[in-house]
């Protein structure tokens, strides 16, 4: 997950007002929920960077998409809303789970499949994961690529696994080329 600029400042705010308000967890619980909204949402995506929708509008419908969040949550939207920033909340949500992450340890894995991981595979994943983290504190983000075929990529920082079905095609390709 990245986040831009603005993003990540607003998330450094929001983090330091929850470890005020000692309810970062919940407030990172919160942010998950807004990152997955705004990212499974074109709609509200387009909406949060109209200029045409009034700031005020777009705080209204974010506090009643979110009105279960914690009231550190709903105060970053007023604030959002109020500085017309509001098309960084999917930001300002992955900046805020990159630093929750990072000051409890977790060692976020990202996987790239063809299709969803089962609990199964999912296991697996997570536990080669913990090996080469050489941490138990692992993260597994799967990200969905019909275009690897089958197989797997695994992203653990800068290091990159790559057994997808595309990879070893595009390898054999390359070694049927070289002996023409």
């Amino acid at each position: 997950m990245k986040s831009s600029k603005v993003g990540l400042r607003y998330a450094k705010a929001a983090l330091q007002q929850a470890i005020e308000d000692n309810n970062v967890k919940a407030v990172f619980e919160d942010m998950q929920g807004v990152h997955a909204t705004v990212a499974e949402s074109k709609e509200l995506r387009l909406a949060l960077q109209s200029p045409v929708i009034k700031s005020s509008d777009k705080e209204a419908v974010l506090l009643e998409l979110f009105k279960g969040t914690q009231k550190t949550t709903q105060n970053l939207i007023k604030v959002m809303a109020a500085n017309e920033r509001t098309q960084y909340l999917g930001d300002v949500a992955a900046g805020f789970i990159g630093l929750y992450n990072d000051t409890q340890g977790v060692k976020v894995v990202k996987v790239t499949t063809a299709v969803a991981l089962d609990g199964a595979l999912k296991e697996q994943v997570l536990a080669k994961a913990k090996t080469l983290t050489g941490s138990d504190n692992v993260s597994l983000e799967n990200e969905i690529d019909p275009e690897i075929i089958g197989g797997f990529v695994l992203r653990v920082g800068d290091m990159q696994y790559n057994a997808s079905i595309s990879n070893q095609l595009s390898t054999l390709r390359k070694e049927f080329s070289n002996s023409i």
